[in-house]
């Protein structure tokens, strides 16, 4: 019974959390921040163990170390690049947690994954295209990121076409959002500020990681309820 407690308890405390940053509450938000992800960490910790167990728990880990870098953004450009890699090994983890679910005896449809990788190199081609002149000594890094935030959309995508339902769509459709949520840090960062983009940011990002940790203890018959 902790696992499903812990995930209600992530909700509620994220509700919380996004109407204090709807209403500009940002310095009780700073605070608060550090305590979200741990949540999930924790449901998944007293879930019932499975194969891939310890890799979701890494790339949650890495994705909380993210988190209590990026409070410190503002102070130097050096937190920045050090969130930045926290997120890069956790995208990371996460291709490598896609690629180690169990793959049923079903013929993926290679029309329909062409068309998910076609659509999802446009998308790294647009973005990469609109920051790029925005970057300057940033480039490589957030290329390198770009790249592998797709990869692991990719790899969410390829797991959809084959895992059981609806664990494949709760773990495709996290993947989006999180391919979301940094997209819109990278353009309220790099190219245009955003209203309430702190907000946007962790709204999408804070549903993206319940969404593929909700899926991926579904895929390997977890109760989450």
């Amino acid at each position: 019974m902790k696992s499903p407690l812990f995930l209600k308890i992530y909700v509620g405390f994220s509700i919380i959390y996004l109407l204090i940053l709807l209403f500009n509450l940002e310095n009780i938000a700073w605070y608060l921040k550090g305590f979200l992800i741990p949540i999930l960490w924790l449901a998944v910790y007293f879930s019932e163990n499975f194969p891939s167990k310890k890799i979701l728990l890494g790339a949650l880990l890495f994705s909380w170390i993210g988190d209590v870098i990026l409070l410190f953004a503002d102070k130097a450009e050096i937190y920045f690049i050090l969130g930045l890699v926290a997120f890069l090994i956790s995208h990371v983890i996460y291709i490598i947690l896609f690629n180690k679910q169990d793959k049923p005896k079903v013929k993926k449809n290679k029309n329909l994954y062409n068309v998910g990788f076609v659509v999802i190199l446009i998308y790294l081609a647009l973005m990469l295209n609109i920051l790029l002149p925005k970057l300057g000594d940033l480039q490589i890094p957030v290329i390198v990121y770009a790249l592998t935030i797709s990869t692991m959309l990719l790899s969410a995508f390829s797991g959809y076409l084959i895992w059981a339902k609806p664990a494949n769509s709760f773990i495709l459709i996290g993947a989006i959002i999180f391919v979301l949520s940094d997209s819109i840090l990278a353009m309220d960062k790099f190219y245009e500020p955003i209203y309430k983009s702190s907000f946007f940011i962790m709204l999408t990002y804070l549903v993206a990681q319940y969404l593929i940790v909700v899926g991926i203890l579904k895929l390997n018959s977890v109760k989450t309820k």
